[in-house]
């Protein structure tokens, strides 16, 4: 029974190690999950699966599907008509960092973030409760699940979308 129990344990840990082998950036992960396919759509609308699938590194702030759902009925489609191809890419690139950020690299308080649309900031707290994400508008996103590995970053799923707008205060 030693042996058996030794024998897949050892399977395991191989393939742990090969499925960690493999090179995922954060497209591919966000690609290969369905809680963010209006997110992996609009990347694409916006041109900018290319850039989230190079070197990086990039944290991003990925809203789920049900984020999307959740804006007043009709933005979705709007940002996604070719015309409106700048707005989506401003939007998009609130969500992203220039940096590998990790939870633990985020103080403790609040304090401003610049996401890679630099005419914005986001307000990031990080207290014992989670880490909270205020944005332009005011509206709070939480970070649901933080740290998923990508080969070109981190992605922390956010449960908003996070819209820009006037500089979020921090408190």
């Amino acid at each position: 029974m030693k042996v058996k129990i030794k024998s897949v344990i050892a399977a395991a840990a191989l393939s742990l190690s090969a499925a960690t082998a493999q090179a995922n950036t954060i497209v591919e992960i966000a690609a290969g999950d369905d809680r963010f396919s209006t997110l992996v759509a609009a990347v694409t609308a916006a041109g900018l699966a290319e850039t989230l699938s190079g070197p990086g590194p990039f944290t991003v702030y990925a809203p789920v599907n049900d984020a999307f759902a959740a804006l007043p009925e009709g933005t979705v489609e709007t940002l996604l008509k070719p015309e409106n191809k700048g707005q989506l890419t401003n939007v998009l690139l609130y969500h992203v960092d220039d940096r590998k950020l990790t939870a633990d690299m985020i103080p403790s308080g609040s304090n401003y973030f610049k996401p890679v649309l630099a005419s914005e900031r986001l307000c990031i707290t990080a207290s014992a409760d989670g880490v909270t994400i205020a944005d332009g508008t005011g509206q709070m996103a939480n970070v649901v699940i933080a740290d998923i590995q990508a080969d070109n970053g981190v992605i922390h799923v956010v449960d908003k979308v996070l819209l820009p707008g006037t500089r979020p205060a921090c408190h």
